[in-house]
């Protein structure tokens, strides 16, 4: 069983959303995220800001296997990453 610090299981829980994009000072979210808003609130005063990955992460959860590659012709700077299905059968067993 491997044991996953706070940030890399926010991590893995943030690409089980979508894939991640690379956006500037090492971060990577997703394509096209913006500021939301929470779903109770009726005027949309309180915004929730983009939630982002740092580079540190990302590498160690790909080193675990638990994150891939999507473009391998790509730089890896520049590449998509997304959840394998090992990072998706642990999140189901650690919820």
């Amino acid at each position: 069983m491997i044991e996953l610090t706070p940030s890399q299981i926010a991590a893995l829980k943030l690409v089980r959303d979508g894939d991640l994009y690379p956006q500037p000072a090492n971060k990577w979210t997703h394509q096209n995220a913006t500021v939301t808003y929470a779903k109770s609130d009726r005027w949309k005063e309180r915004p929730q800001k983009v939630k982002s990955v740092t580079a540190k992460t990302l590498g160690e959860l790909t080193e675990s296997g638990f994150l891939e590659r999507r473009h391998l012709n790509d730089d890896v700077s520049k590449d998509v990453y997304g959840i394998t299905m090992a990072g998706k059968i642990w999140l189901l067993k650690n919820k």
